[in-house]
């Protein structure tokens, strides 16, 4: 397979070592501090309560309703 026009794999840890998931996310989810992470109703699909969780340690996010996880590039 070629490898033209991917993103170097060092290139997109250096980034993803320099935003802060919060920011990311924060800019397109009203999130609210629950413990160590943040939790809002999830973008991906309809609810009524929270079940869309963000972790700044971890640097991911995980919907319990709809099982999505991903690192915060791919949001």
């Amino acid at each position: 397979m070629s490898k033209a026009g991917r993103i170097p794999k060092e290139f997109i840890d250096q980034l993803l070592a320099r935003v802060d998931i919060i920011d990311v996310i924060g800019g397109r989810v009203p999130l609210k501090k629950a413990g160590r992470e943040y939790t809002a109703c999830c973008p991906f699909h309809n609810e009524k309560t929270p079940s869309f969780t963000v972790s700044p340690t971890k640097q991911f996010y995980h919907c319990f309703g709809c099982g999505y996880t991903v690192r915060p590039l791919l949001f």
